[in-house]
């Protein structure tokens, strides 16, 4: 069973490990949602299915699921890939599923932030979000670890780290009104580094141009690894993600990392611009909040990759750029293997591989 601790990681000296050090797990959430998911989620699953078997070469596989689908989804996913009955109200595990942090002596413990599906009452993207806001919890009783009851609104997504004391954030997400509008950016930089036992915050100005989850740093760029960036970059001048890139490679280009290290920035192509289909329009359960526009922009990004221990595995987008993305991220990962998988279905939920994943880290003894 595990225990809510009254202290802090920081204080205990647990840190955030970084994607590229050793995963034990990787957690998926199974997409069922109808107002989010076109034809009772029927396509988002095939991509999930198929992103699960990419992870689990590299990193056993946990999915949750709620009691009213389990066997649709026990009958889809390979024997290999582990089953657990738990609701959620979507299926971001990036956001709704534990953050795990370490320490020296081989031992892990998890944070379960707040969550309010991404805006709450002035900007969410539904209405009720309480089995969200309960899976982190649940998620550290089966990895068997004590859990952080973080006391601030925060998604995974909104957030990278070095794992050697660098964060990775945007002001655009961190400080929007809709997550934590009693903190300021000193009080929300403080809690970070308490939670997550960082000494630096690195803050990007905006996300991916459109990104409704109010511009997750995820999206936009990746920790390869120290001192190491990928960014996603634009070169059409006449696009809004132009800028948005142009200054975001700026500011990182001018920053050291918290061991003092100069920024390698390697840039990612930009997929499309993609859009909403006629087709991928119909088909969803009319909401007031998640609505599905035909023509609207896709906050499509190669950046939205995940590292699981040996292997990479990132979103096939458009075929014009997908080999170019693919070069780039096996020359920045030489002894990875890069697995692309397509990744369309997943796109039109608003989100990515990346989002879609949370990984455990290994305990290590140092």
């Amino acid at each position: 069973m595990n225990t809510t601790l009254y202290t802090s990681p920081k204080l205990d000296g647990f840190r955030m490990p970084a994607e590229h050090e050793p995963q034990e797990q990787v957690w998926m959430a199974w997409p069922t949602r109808e107002d989010n998911w076109r034809e009772q989620g029927k396509y988002a699953q095939q991509e999930f299915i198929a992103v699960a078997c990419a992870i689990a070469q590299f990193t056993p596989v946990t999915f949750i699921v709620d009691k009213a689908h389990f066997e649709q989804a026990r009958a889809a996913l390979p024997a290999h890939i582990t089953l657990i009955e738990i609701p959620s109200d979507d299926c971001w595990m990036r956001d709704i599923g534990a953050t795990y942090v370490v320490n020296n002596l081989g031992e892990r413990r998890a944070n379960s932030w707040q969550f309010n599906a991404w805006g709450g009452e002035l900007d969410g993207l539904y209405d009720s979000w309480e089995q969200d806001n309960a899976v982190a919890e649940k998620m550290a009783a089966i990895t068997g670890d004590h859990v952080y009851q973080a006391p601030f609104i925060l998604e995974g997504g909104s957030i990278h780290v070095d794992g050697e004391g660098t964060l990775y954030t945007t002001e655009e997400c961190l400080l929007h009104p809709s997550r934590n509008p009693h903190l300021s950016k000193a009080d929300i930089e403080d809690l970070l580094k308490v939670y997550l036992n960082v000494d630096k915050i690195i803050w990007l100005k905006d996300g991916l141009y459109n990104d409704e989850t109010n511009g997750h740093v995820d999206n936009i760029m990746h920790v390869i690894r120290p001192g190491v960036i990928a960014l996603t970059d634009c070169e059409d001048p006449n696009d809004p993600q132009y800028a948005i890139s142009k200054a975001a490679f700026n500011l990182l280009n001018q920053t050291r990392d918290a061991k003092g290290r100069q920024l390698e920035i390697i840039k990612l192509p930009l997929p499309g611009p993609l859009f909403v289909s006629a087709d991928e329009a119909e088909n969803l359960t009319e909401s007031p909040y998640m609505n599905r526009q035909v023509g609207e922009r896709l906050a499509a990004s190669y950046a939205n990759f995940l590292i699981c221990n040996n292997g990479i595995v990132f979103p096939l987008l458009d075929e014009k750029t997908d080999e170019q993305a693919k070069q780039i991220l096996q020359n920045a990962f030489p002894n990875h293997q890069v697995i692309g998988v397509p990744a369309r279905n997943i796109l039109l939920g608003g989100g990515n591989i990346h989002c879609i994943t949370q990984q455990v880290p290994k305990k290590q003894s140092v």
